[in-house]
């Protein structure tokens, strides 16, 4: 599965990422963040373009995985 890793950035930079991960086409994919603001965004960008999302977290970072 492939992991769009945008730990560490700040937005707009994981939705960016996760915008390019949806142009390649390969799901499911799964972003990694590691706050609550780039969360909501991509969780944000993902349901306002008709895609399902998936939130669990470990330790201090979350793992949203994305598929159609």
């Amino acid at each position: 599965m492939k992991i769009v890793d945008a730990r560490g950035l700040s937005c707009p930079e994981p939705v960016l990422m996760t915008k390019r991960a949806v142009k390649d086409g390969e799901f499911p994919f799964r972003v990694l963040v590691n706050d609550e603001t780039p969360k909501e965004n991509v969780i944000r960008f993902a349901k306002n373009n008709g895609f399902k999302t998936e939130l669990s977290s470990e330790e201090d970072e979350y793992i949203i995985e994305i598929s159609k």
